[in-house]
């Protein structure tokens, strides 16, 4: 047992010399680190702030074949404001006077590049524009692409765009909710619902007329991109094999069929429900029934109480009996507009006893219930299986005779030009960067030279790794325990095992005589001397000049000294 804490206390001495050794070297590093952290977080702070000027900013250009685009760098002269009124609306609110301004971002704007932003709140907005060309749903592939930034979040209200259907009497001017459209596609939020819209409006070939089917929701959270004041690119991509891909930043959220994954479905189903036939009056839909042959035993009592007194309850010493629970208030006074032909005659409020609460308890003793082991309650028959059971009864199936089996919905109805329609309560939602086209190469180049920079002005904005631990703290704080006990273990080891304390009572055995071996000192001094030297040959043959570290020359001689001092 000695040996073991010989051992220990040697390796505190060796630990306790090595720090010492490495303390002042440690000083003079730390200091120097700390100049150079300073004067790195100030470049990098400078870097920051140059990041977003020194992109070079050009309006972006369709690199292939195109039927609408938009970046607003030239404002809305092609744009045209909505000058109609809201159908079933109260008329002090129906009108589309919601303001639109052309404006680059608020956070992260790349010099030159501007964007459209709903500037009202609570009012309807409406604006469209023409495509260049018409899209017709024939062989090539509909891509729908552009930017949205909710710079100040969003309580309720829509960033989503329609697809308006081609038609002789199409005015851009009386453009509103009810006006046809074939497409409506994006971002929809309200309360705590948060919605990525893909919407397309059938026509019904047996009937002429038009249903809406809404793609099933996105398999992924999307509360972030509403809240995070970012710039996300929402791409839809619809093909002729009748797929579909929904992306956002260029990963894809959401895919599925037009005839598989919307709702309702495309097709209606080839039978249904006769709506004239009945559930006959003796249909027996019970699967179980109370045994008809059980019979209530003989001693089952009914009458039984579920509680009764508990007749060994004795009353508690101390109990008072002449103390009432709750006493009036004695410091309590009549209010002095009190009316007693009005308010009848004032008694004080009452307050709890204070006798009461040093004593088991006050007023009359009542003995306390208890289960009673005699109580069954009401006797029922036990279930058995129904021997007439015939199952759930359910209408009979007839051939549906609206019926119709369209396998190519991909071809809707041409879309000729493209508007937002929205309400929101909240102001700033910033649009831009709108292409329409049949190619995705075209549309990914298009995203590289203009939501590509927004995304790197952001990134290069974005704040150190301890601003954002301070930031996280911030909304969770329970972050500062785990930062303090991260930063405090170490340092706690560290104080624990190396700093120099009390010498025990196991370190003062280290230094007392062994009863069977007497150690002499000059002895021990001449076997640390021969000690020092061979290390010192071997300090010589080992030592490098370049290397700022602890040498094991000066190691061995610092625990020289130690034991010599013993």
């Amino acid at each position: 047992m000695h040996f073991q804490w010989d051992w220990l206390c040697l390796g505190v001495l060796i630990m306790s010399s090595v720090t010492a050794g490495m303390e002042n070297e440690e000083n003079l590093d730390a200091d120097v680190e700390v100049e150079n952290f300073d004067k790195q977080s100030q470049e990098a702070d400078a870097d920051r702030d140059k990041s977003s000027i020194e992109v070079v900013y050009e309006t972006p250009k369709p690199t292939g074949e195109v039927y609408f685009t938009e970046t607003f760098d030239e404002g809305l002269s092609r744009w045209v404001l909505s000058v109609t009124l809201k159908e079933d609306t109260d008329d002090n609110v129906a009108k589309y006077d919601g303001r639109w301004e052309v404006e680059e971002l608020k956070e992260n704007a790349v010099p030159g590049d501007k964007g459209l932003v709903l500037k009202s709140v609570a009012k309807y907005h409406a604006i469209s524009a023409m495509l260049t060309k018409a899209f017709v749903f024939d062989d090539k592939p509909l891509i729908v692409q552009y930017e949205v930034n909710f710079q100040k979040g969003i309580d309720c209200g829509g960033a989503y765009i329609k697809l308006l259907s081609s038609s002789n009497g199409l005015n851009l001017e009386y453009f509103f909710d009810k006006t046809p459209y074939t497409i409506m596609f994006g971002p929809d939020k309200c309360g705590e619902d948060y919605k990525l819209h893909f919407i397309f409006r059938h026509k019904n070939p047996k009937t002429g007329e038009y249903d809406e089917k809404h793609a099933e929701r996105p398999d992924v959270d999307l509360k972030k991109f509403y809240l995070d004041k970012k710039t996300h690119l929402y791409t839809l991509v619809l093909k002729p094999d009748n797929t579909f891909e929904i992306l956002i930043d260029q990963t894809v959220v959401s895919k599925g069929s037009l005839l598989e994954n919307m709702i309702p479905p495309v097709n209606p189903p080839k039978e249904i429900e006769d709506p004239t036939d009945k559930k006959p009056d003796d249909w027996d839909e019970r699967p179980k029934i109370p045994d008809p042959n059980a019979v209530k035993p003989d001693d089952w009592d009914e009458d039984e109480p579920a509680k009764i007194e508990d007749l060994d309850a004795v009353k508690p010493e101390g109990w008072l009996d002449d103390e009432p629970q709750y006493v009036p208030d004695p410091n309590a006074k009549k209010p002095k507009d009190w009316d007693e032909e009005m308010d009848g005659e004032w008694e004080a409020p009452q307050i709890p006893n204070a006798k009461c609460e040093t004593a088991p308890g006050c007023g009359e003793w009542v003995r306390p219930m208890k289960n009673n082991p005699k109580y069954k309650g009401k006797w029922r028959a036990p279930m058995i299986d129904n021997p007439n059971f015939q199952g759930i009864w359910s209408p009979r199936k007839i051939p549906n005779p609206d019926y119709f089996e369209d396998l190519h919905p991909f071809k809707m109805t041409t879309v000729s030009a493209v508007g937002l329609e929205l309400w929101s309560m909240t102001s700033d939602i910033y649009f831009d960067n709108f292409i329409v086209c049949s190619e995705k190469e075209v549309a990914d180049r298009w995203a590289a030279d203009s939501w590509g920079l927004k995304k790197l002005v952001a990134s290069a904005n974005e704040p150190g790794m301890f601003s954002q631990l301070v930031t996280a703290a911030e909304e969770h704080p329970w972050l500062w325990v785990l930062y303090i006990l991260t930063l405090a273990l170490p340092v706690g080891l560290t104080v624990l095992f190396c700093w120099p304390g009390k010498k025990s009572d196991e370190c003062i055995d280290f230094k007392k005589p062994d009863v069977s071996k007497q150690i002499i000192k000059g002895e021990l001094k001449e076997e640390a001397e021969e000690f020092e030297d061979d290390e010192l040959e071997e300090e010589k043959e080992n030592e490098d000049p370049d290397e700022d570290e602890i040498r094991p020359g000066q190691l061995q001689r610092n625990i020289v000294q130690l034991l010599q001092l013993s």
